[in-house]
């Protein structure tokens, strides 16, 4: 029992000695570079503090991939993105629309409403795949990193905007008009066995 505990004073006087050496060896504020300078890396070993953060920030890589943005306007709704999602932290609910909806800036046609379009940032792993096979690419990454809430759930983000009341209508409208083609198609079934 003394050895452990012997041990454990060891151990703990180790420990601090070298939080000690960093903490007095590093009393120059670090200079905020390109990452594509030279210095970029060497800062750390001359012993520089961490960056005054909010103060100061890291330049962000061209190529960086952080937090998601969707461009609600441009969706058509796909669900490509959800499918290809590793971690399954997107969440999508699409409605029929009886006709065309209008188009997207590149032109393409909706057919479908967005009820829902939900991205749980707190389970991404920001692997890139949602905007790689988005076909409009109205999936992007930002250079948005720091997303601090205090609450888990508020990582959750929601881009459709469409209340409850108008999305459980226009399904309404979509079986209404499902229901009368199916009507039609009957009665011209039925037109059809008459006239043999």
């Amino acid at each position: 029992m003394l050895k452990g505990v012997l041990n454990g004073f060891k151990t703990g006087w180790v420990g601090m000695s070298l939080t000690f050496k960093h903490l007095f060896a590093s009393n120059k504020q670090r200079i905020v570079s390109s990452i594509k300078s030279d210095n970029y890396f060497k800062q750390h070993a001359d012993g520089t503090n961490t960056i005054q953060y909010p103060k100061q920030q890291l330049p962000v890589p061209e190529v960086g991939r952080y937090q998601l943005d969707v461009e609600i306007d441009d969706c058509i709704v796909c669900d490509l993105c959800a499918k290809v999602c590793p971690v399954d932290c997107i969440d999508i609910e699409a409605i029929k629309a009886t006709e065309a909806i209008g188009q997207t800036s590149d032109g393409t046609t909706k057919r479908l409403y967005a009820a829902k379009f939900d991205i749980d940032m707190a389970k991404c792993m920001y692997c890139g795949l949602c905007t790689v096979v988005c076909p409009t690419e109205c999936i992007v990454m930002t250079n948005q990193y720091d997303k601090s809430v205090p609450e888990i759930n508020l990582l959750t983000y929601q881009f459709s905007d469409m209340p409850a009341e108008l999305a459980e209508e226009k399904r309404k409208l979509f079986d209404a008009a499902q229901a009368e083609k199916a009507a039609a198609k009957l009665a011209a079934l039925k037109k059809k066995e008459e006239g043999e």
